[in-house]
């Protein structure tokens, strides 16, 4: 009991920080721009896809560092050449921008590489034992995923709050006519913030398209998870996404190994459920549920709390 906790914690730790990497470029963009980008999974997706063509050729750590910087300037020329354009047409003329952009990008991929799953493995010098809890092992490279995500974080919060340009960019985030009147750029800082955020999409497709898998689909398995700690962590909020992203990582997780059913749980307690469809939900797992519950934790907290964690409410 105490080594599947002590596993099934670490696990869920991991995945929590992969998603906060996925999602915190898209809290920047939203929080800065107003956009909510459909096309942020797939900004993962070709990050996952650039690092196994570039590691076929150079290796993996080439990759680690060419791929996310590819995907960025595309992020940087989509906002350049795309989302500015369509700008003045309102919010509804973005959503429609990056929602066609996330169609093109799930049909080009399958032209290039093909529907089925590539080939895209762990490093060998990562591919090893961490260290051993009771009987299991625990793999060496969750926890190089824990490293570059605790780094990325570090990052983050020392770019925005001890850098010049994390300086402007918060300040353009509120303020942004202000921003410009004292001789900056805002169009480019937009720029350089979707490109940074499509950025850190893609790092978290190069280091977890290889512990998960790539496939064309992945960009749709994880797409709609990245909006839920989005909504459930705040729009905008960093600090938000952090927090979502670590409750959503552990409750997938445990959820998963765990075969207790509200029916069983009666049982025991001398309950009988006398409606036969009312068995068949309650005889339902919570593996079974796994997949549903943070769309029911979002549901809830839309109930409960509608700005999100960290959620500023809008005057």
């Amino acid at each position: 009991m105490v080594e599947f906790f002590l596993i099934s914690l670490l696990n869920g730790i991991s995945y929590g920080l992969l998603l906060f990497m996925l999602c915190s470029g898209l809290t920047l963009i939203f929080g800065m721009m107003g956009v909510l980008n459909f096309a942020h999974a797939s900004f993962y997706m070709l990050g996952a896809y650039f690092a196994y063509q570039i590691s076929a050729y150079f290796g993996f750590w080439p990759a680690l560092i060419v791929a996310p910087l590819a995907v960025g300037v595309i992020g940087a020329l989509v906002e350049r050449y795309g989302l500015r354009r369509v700008h003045r047409f309102g919010h509804v003329a973005e959503l429609v921008f990056t929602f066609g952009l996330a169609f093109m990008i799930d049909e080009v991929v399958p032209l290039i590489w093909g529907r089925s799953t590539v080939d895209y493995k762990v490093p060998a010098e990562l591919n090893g034992t961490l260290f051993t809890v009771f009987s299991s092992d625990y793999p060496m490279y969750r926890g190089f995923m824990m490293l570059v995500s605790v780094a990325i974080l570090l990052a983050l919060f020392l770019i925005l709050t001890r850098t010049r340009i994390g300086l402007i960019i918060q300040a353009a985030l509120t303020h942004p006519d202000m921003v410009e009147a004292l001789g900056h750029d805002v169009p480019r800082v937009f720029m350089l913030v979707f490109g940074g955020g499509s950025a850190l999409a893609a790092l978290a497709g190069v280091i977890g398209g290889n512990a998960f898998i790539t496939e064309p689909g992945m960009a749709a398995s994880v797409g709609s998870i990245v909006f839920v700690v989005v909504v459930v962590g705040g729009m905008g909020s960093l600090t938000g996404a952090f927090i979502a992203s670590i409750i959503i990582g552990l409750l997938q997780t445990f959820s998963v190994a765990m075969d207790v059913s509200l029916l069983t749980l009666l049982g025991k307690l001398g309950v009988s459920v006398p409606s036969a469809p009312l068995r068949q939900v309650a005889g339902l797992t919570i593996s079974q549920l796994s997949p549903v519950l943070p769309y029911l934790l979002l549901v809830l907290m839309l109930i409960v709390r509608p700005r999100g964690l960290m959620g500023t409410r809008e005057d």
